[in-house]
């Protein structure tokens, strides 16, 4: 023990990455149908961990937790910003909900089992990690008018409370917010996740990184001539506006330059490329299809394009293809329209709006003349731009010391609330302006695993160890009564929220649930659990509600209880 306790000393880092190696391995074995995960393995492997006495410093939780929650926010903005309005209102009602079920859970229990303001104080910043809770009850003691010594011993009193409390209400909130809901809704997490992603979508089918349709839209045929007559311009002109185009012609085994006079003749061989239906309905008029041929190859691109030209803006497509000239849109086609980085139906009464991102595709030439005119192009990246990023966790961070009182009660959103409010914005201007804030994927879900995993481990890491002892000390009641404020109000929440404010959706249930808790650990489990971002509106809206609503517990606490 003494030669674990040595090395931890000389390097605590050791101890944060042997908590989520054995976190990570102790989340995969499962109960059942219950899983803890790597977040909660974390926590627990940390919280053992700590016994042998860990000291790592605490600047690294708020570095680790602010790269996690920007991340998540970065990604999130554009349709978080989407989302407000009218609709978010049951997410207001829910973050009230369980602030107020909080409140009366901890001044009931304070009354029944006879705790003072202090202890009472201290299992409500614990059991809802809200970790605010100790400043501002501390000031409303200190308000109280009592000796310095009686003060002194309320204060005491809050931080046993928490320390006792704070590593079940972290855990705790994972069990109910992933497991118990899930049971309760008798609904998967991921499968209504997917629906919601789905409905999103409008219909529309979304592929992963690995995935491609077995019938592509656009595609193209090689056809040997058999009708005489034919110009290129006629065949192009054949279908609806810009379905086809004759990209290479060959004859007597040689290439000839394609113009749109350009008679074809019997024999030639033609590479016809565009929308499926439209080569499938015109090639049987043109000739017969040759097995694919090596110098009829053409090598096409898909790129990226910001719509920034003010003519294509504010206007339906088909206004807008009906005013482009032939050359323009010769060979190009338009796969995709993202908006806020979810795609949009491209219809001829869709209207392209300011920050729309057009996915065009067709051969090089082509689509460097269309970038031209349209916008610029985006072209895909493995880097992250650190100068946008830096700034914005830079800006959340300033966010974040702002304090704003209420009378006597300082409001304030603190690093991670900053965070993830800087991250919604740079995300929301990232939508709009597609030439600078590149994160790639696999960097974002770096971010946000390794910032959530390592601020759990970080919190048992250096509450773990006091945690266990005071509950050795001063018996599990603290403990079990911090259970209590942890698991009554997050029922009593599920319970309005399915049968009041109709949550039908156990994603973003869960979403809404973990963030109206300010329960950070909990909402990395769902957003796992998910598979993609869902959650994080509900959690985006109710989360920043939560860090003032709970903040405001503190002294209502002190004067009540």
């Amino acid at each position: 023990m003494t030669f674990i306790q040595s090395v931890l000393h000389q390097s605590p880092e050791l101890a944060l990455f042997l908590s989520l190696a054995l976190g990570y391995w102790i989340g995969k074995f499962k109960f059942g149908s219950f899983q803890l995960g790597g977040v909660a393995g974390s926590l627990l492997a940390a919280v053992v961990i700590s016994q042998v006495g860990v000291h790592i410093d605490s600047g690294i939780k708020a570095i680790l937790f602010a790269l996690f929650i920007y991340a998540v926010g970065f990604e999130s903005g554009p349709q978080f910003f989407r989302s407000l309005g009218r609709q978010s209102l049951r997410e207001i009602s829910m973050a009230a909900v369980l602030a107020l079920s909080g409140l009366v859970t901890v001044l009931v229990i304070a009354r029944v089992f006879g705790l003072d303001k202090g202890l009472a104080a201290g299992l409500a910043a614990g059991g809802l990690t809200q970790s605010a809770i100790i400043g501002t009850a501390g000031s409303a003691i200190d308000k109280l008018g009592l000796s310095a010594e009686a003060a002194q011993t309320m204060q005491a009193n809050v931080a046993i409370g928490y320390a006792v409390t704070y590593i079940f209400g972290s855990f705790g909130a994972i069990i109910v917010c992933v497991n118990l809901l899930q049971w309760f809704m008798k609904r998967d997490i991921r499968e209504d996740a997917q629906q919601a992603e789905q409905a999103q979508l409008k219909g529309m089918r979304l592929y992963a990184a690995d995935e491609s349709s077995a019938l592509p839209d656009i595609v193209g045929r090689v056809l040997r001539v058999t009708q005489t007559g034919l110009t290129v311009k006629a065949v192009e002109n054949s279908g609806p506006v810009g379905t086809v185009t004759v990209e290479r012609v060959r004859r007597g085994g040689a290439e000839i330059g394609v113009t749109g006079e350009m008679a074809l003749e019997a024999g030639d061989l033609i590479l016809l490329v565009g929308r499926r239906s439209a080569v499938v309905a015109q090639a049987g008029a043109i000739g017969k299809e040759e097995p694919h041929t090596g110098d009829m190859e053409l090598v096409m691109v898909k790129r990226d394009v910001s719509i920034a030209n003010p003519q294509y803006l504010n206007r339906p497509v088909a206004e807008i293809v009906a005013t482009l000239s032939e050359g323009l849109r010769h060979g190009v086609y338009a796969l995709a329209l993202l908006r806020g980085g979810a795609p949009v139906p491209i219809r001829p009464d869709t209207v392209v709006l300011p920050g729309d991102l057009v996915t065009l595709f067709g051969a090089s030439a082509d689509l460097q003349r269309a970038a031209q005119s349209v916008g610029p192009v985006i072209l895909p990246s493995d880097k992250t731009d650190f100068v946008f990023h830096g700034f914005g966790i830079t800006v959340g961070l300033l966010i974040g010391l702002l304090v704003v009182r209420a009378g006597p009660v300082p409001i304030t959103l603190g690093s991670g609330g900053g965070a993830l409010l800087s991250g919604l914005l740079f995300g929301w201007w990232r939508s709009r302006r597609h030439t600078a804030g590149n994160l790639p994927t696999a960097a974002s879900a770096l971010m946000r695993d390794l910032g959530l995993a390592g601020f759990v481990a970080m919190v048992g890491l250096q509450s773990g160890q006091q945690a266990v002892h005071t509950i050795l000390d001063q018996g599990l009641k603290l403990f079990l009564l911090g259970v209590l404020v942890t698991v009554i109000p997050l029922l009593i929440a599920m319970i309005v929220g399915r049968y009041v404010l109709r949550y039908d959706n156990v994603a973003v249930f869960a979403g809404a649930l973990t963030g109206a808790r300010s329960a950070n650990p909990a909402f990395g489990e769902v957003l796992d659990k998910a598979g993609n971002n869902v959650p994080t509106v509900p959690f985006a809206i109710t989360y920043a509600l939560a860090n003032v609503f709970l903040t405001l517990l503190g002294p209502l606490i002190i004067a009540f209880a």
